[in-house]
């Protein structure tokens, strides 16, 4: 199933209605039964597919009433936009650590640790990335997916501007480059677009072709 990218959303409406959980994981008694929720919801959207999704059997995957359920969110779509949100901010954070980790460094070398931990984080677990995109664009993903790629492009563009061997007069249009470079060959492996020899080659091709682009900004 083909799935907008990041950049595809960007230019969507954003929906009005947010759909909220009815408890944090604060005011609930156990921060654990939200996250065996979240992991019962993805077990079972993989496995079964969205039609098969209910909360019938979310709730008795994760071992607990219906009712219990319905004490955190009141419906699918709440727990299955909270469980999107959730995957989106991992990987979103993955960036930003890994931008962190990289400021201050020679661009060849920061590239090297965005892609890495990129790739690492979105091919994790191959499947649960598929399953939540594919569901994105009914369960407010085009406002979370817009509001994780400013995100992401914000700490990816401070980590260009301190790079110690290139000037950028534009970083954040660089950045959003680099984010596109990144996340359309991803997107492809996830929509089995490509061989499995551009899976196990794509790490290694992404810097070659980052580094030789971000090499116009090298300072004289």
């Amino acid at each position: 199933m083909k799935y907008p990218s990041v950049f595809e959303f960007a230019f969507m409406s954003t929906p009005t209605t947010v759909l909220k959980p009815r408890k944090s994981p604060v005011q609930a008694r156990s921060t654990a039964t939200v996250e065996a929720l979240h992991t019962a919801t993805i077990q079972v959207l993989t496995r079964d597919g969205l039609m098969r999704c209910t909360t019938t059997r979310i709730a008795e995957r994760a071992g607990m009433s219906v009712g219990s359920l319905y004490q955190y969110y009141p419906n699918r779509d709440a727990l299955l936009t909270a469980v999107l949100e959730l995957h989106l901010n991992n990987i979103t954070a993955c960036v930003e650590k890994a931008c962190q980790e990289g400021m201050g460094k020679p661009i060849a070398e920061s590239i090297a640790i965005l892609v890495s931990a990129f790739l690492q984080k979105k091919f994790k677990n191959p499947e649960e990335s598929k399953a939540l995109y594919s569901i994105a664009a009914e369960h407010d993903g085009l406002r979370l997916i817009v509001m994780m790629r400013k995100r992401i492009v914000s700490a990816i563009e401070s980590m260009l501007h301190s790079a110690p061997d290139i000037h950028i007069d534009d970083p954040e249009l660089v950045a959003q480059i680099v984010l596109g470079v990144l996340d359309g060959p991803a997107r492809a492996i996830l929509e089995e677009l490509t061989t499995p020899q551009v899976e196990a080659n794509l790490s290694e091709q992404l810097i070659l072709l980052l580094r030789g682009y971000l090499q116009q900004y090298k300072k004289i």
